[in-house]
C-alpha cells in the first residue's frame, strides 16, 4: 500500500482532477464508459492509485454531481433577491447540465450528499429561511426549484421537443394540438421554461405573502 501512495503521489492527482477527468469522459462517451480502470488509464496511473482520491465509484459519481452542481451556483448568488437568486440558480443549472447532459441521469438518481454540496445546500436554506419561508418549506423550494431545472435539462438533452411532435399530427383529427404546437413555433423550449420558472416563482411568491399575512 505504501508504493502505491508513492506512486499517487507522484503522479500529482488530486480528488479535483479525479474528478473533472471522470466528468469529461462521461462528456465524451456517457455513463457506460465510466469505470475506474478506465478512468486510471485516462490519466495514466493505475486504477488503485484513484482510491487514495476516492474511496468508491459511489463517492465518485457523487463527486461528479458535486462538479455540476458547483458550476451551477452563480458567482452573484446571494446578492439579489431570493426570487432573483433562485431564478439565477435554475437558469445555471440547465446551462451547466446542458455542458454535461450525461449528468443529468445522476442528479435524478442520487442525492450526493458530499461536504461541498452540504454547503450550497445549507446556504439557500439560509437564504430562503431569512426571506421569511419556514424551514420546511425551505426545502420545498429547493427540491422543487431543482427538479424543475433537472427534469426541463433531462428532456432537452433527450430531444424530447413534445411540441415539435404534435405539430406533425393530423391537423383534421387534432386541430387544437397541432395549432397550438404550430404557434408556438420550433424553438419554444426557451420559453416555455421561462414561462414554467415565473409561474413557479410566483407561486412560492404567494406562499411566502400568506405565511407572512398569518405569522
Amino acid at each position: 500500500m505504501a508504493a502505491n501512495r508513492a506512486r499517487g503521489q507522484r503522479a500529482g492527482l488530486t480528488r479535483q482532477a479525479v474528478l473533472e477527468a471522470a466528468l469529461r469522459l462521461v462528456d465524451e462517451e456517457g455513463l457506460k464508459a465510466l469505470s475506474m480502470r478506465r478512468l486510471g488509464a485516462e490519466l495514466g496511473v493505475e486504477a488503485m492509485t484513484l482510491y487514495h482520491h476516492v474511496p468508491n465509484k459511489t463517492a465518485l459519481l457523487d463527486g461528479m454531481i458535486e462538479q455540476v452542481v458547483a458550476e451551477a451556483v452563480p458567482p452573484e448568488f446571494g446578492a439579489g433577491t431570493w426570487r432573483e437568486d433562485l431564478s439565477a440558480y435554475a437558469r445555471a443549472l440547465v446551462a451547466a447540465l446542458g455542458a454535461h447532459p450525461h449528468a443529468a441521469p445522476l442528479l435524478l438518481s442520487r442525492p450526493a450528499l458530499t461536504p461541498r454540496n452540504l454547503g450550497t445546500l445549507e446556504a439557500v436554506v439560509e437564504m430562503l429561511h431569512e426571506a421569511g419561508f419556514s424551514l420546511p418549506r425551505t426545502l420545498d423550494v429547493l427540491y422543487s426549484l431543482t427538479s424543475f431545472a433537472v427534469g426541463h435539462a433531462a428532456a432537452h438533452a433527450g430531444r424530447i421537443d413534445g411540441a415539435g411532435s404534435l405539430a406533425s399530427l393530423d391537423p383534421t383529427a387534432y386541430p387544437l394540438l397541432v395549432a397550438a404546437a404550430r404557434e408556438a413555433g420550433e424553438d419554444a423550449a426557451e420559453a416555455r421554461f421561462d414561462f414554467a420558472l415565473a409561474a413557479l416563482l410566483s407561486g412560492f411568491e404567494r406562499e411566502l405573502a400568506g405565511t407572512s399575512a398569518t405569522g
